[in-house]
C-alpha cells in the first residue's frame, strides 16, 4: 500500500496511511487526468528505462507528499541523469519555474546534453552550475527544494553543512525541503555512513535542523523491507548499480532498489 502523510499530520510530524493518490498508467503514454502530477508521471517524453523504475521510486506519491504544485518555483539539487527532471519539467512547464542546481563536473556536461536532446520538453529548465553560479537563483525565492539520494554523497565528502546553508538561503520562509535517501537502521555503526551510501534518519534530521530547518514529517512510500542495508559493497550492491555484476544478480534484483527515507522539512516563517 502506498502511504503518504495526511495534510493534517504535516504539523505534527506523524505519518498516516492514505488511499493511493493516483493510478499509474499501464502504458508509456500520457492520459487525461485532473491530477497534474499524475499527468507529468505519464508524460510520453519519459524514457522506458526510467518508467520501469517508478515501482521503486514512487514519483507521484513522493512529489505529492512534498506538496509540489505546477505553479511553484522548484529547485532540484543534483538532478544528474535527469530521472526526476523528466517529470518535473512537464509539471512546471506552463505555470511554474524549474531550476536544476547541478554540481560542476562530468555530470554537468552530461545533464546539459540530456536537456538539449529534447528542447520542446526541457527548453524552460534553468540549469545553474553549483556552487559557482548559485547566485542566479534569487535568495528567498524558492517554494520547494528537492534532492533525491544525494545527502549521503555530502556526508561522505564533508560538504553537508555548506550545502544545506545554500538550501536554506534559497527557500522562501515556509518553503519545503524534500529529501529522499538510502536509510541505515538507527542501531548500526555511524561510521558506515562514510562508506556504505546509507544514512540514519537521525543524521539527516540533525544536519537539516542544524541548518535551521523544522522537521515536518516522513513517509514510508519509498521503504523496502527486503533491503537489510548490510551489503559488503554498500548500497551499490543493489539495483540499479549492481556492483557485483552477474554474481548473485537474481538475488539482488529480487530485493529491488534500496530502503529509503522520505523526509519533509520547512524553512521557518519568522
Amino acid at each position: 500500500m502506498n502511504r503518504v502523510v495526511h495534510a493534517a499530520a504535516l504539523l505534527t510530524g506523524l505519518t498516516l496511511p492514505l488511499a493511493p493518490l493516483v493510478a499509474q498508467h499501464a502504458g508509456h503514454g500520457a492520459h487525461r487526468t485532473a491530477d497534474p502530477i499524475a499527468a507529468a508521471v505519464a508524460a510520453t517524453s519519459r524514457t522506458p528505462a526510467n518508467l520501469a523504475r517508478d515501482r521503486y521510486r514512487h514519483p507521484a506519491e513522493t512529489l505529492a507528499f512534498f506538496g509540489v504544485r505546477p505553479d511553484q518555483t522548484v529547485v532540484e539539487y543534483s538532478p544528474s541523469g535527469g530521472w526526476y527532471t523528466e517529470i518535473l519539467a512537464p509539471l512546471l512547464h506552463d505555470k511554474g519555474s524549474f531550476y536544476a542546481l547541478q554540481p560542476t563536473g562530468r555530470s554537468l556536461d552530461s545533464y546539459k546534453a540530456f536537456l538539449a536532446a529534447k528542447p520542446e520538453v526541457y527548453g524552460k529548465v534553468m540549469l545553474v552550475p553549483f556552487p559557482d553560479q548559485t547566485g542566479l537563483i534569487p535568495a528567498g525565492s524558492v517554494d520547494t527544494l528537492l534532492t533525491f539520494r544525494n545527502i549521503h554523497n555530502m556526508v561522505m565528502g564533508g560538504t553537508e553543512t555548506a550545502t544545506f546553508k545554500v538550501f536554506y538561503d534559497l527557500l522562501k520562509p515556509g518553503g519545503t525541503l524534500g529529501i529522499v535517501d538510502h536509510r541505515l537502521p538507527e542501531g548500526r555503526d555511524t561510521a558506515l555512513e562514510k562508506t556504505s551510501g546509507y544514512l540514519k534518519v537521525s543524521t539527516v534530521r540533525r544536519i537539516a535542523e542544524a541548518a535551521g530547518f523544522e522537521y515536518v514529517g516522513s513517509s514510508e512510500v519509498n521503504a523496502n523491507p527486503k533491503d537489510t542495508a548490510d551489503w559488503e559493497k554498500g548500497v551499490w550492491t543493489l539495483p540499479p548499480t549492481l556492483r557485483n555484476g552477474e554474481v548473485d544478480k537474481a538475488k539482488y534484483l529480487a530485493i529491488g532498489e534500496s530502503d529509503r527515507m522520505t523526509l519533509r522539512f520547512r524553512k521557518p516563517v519568522k
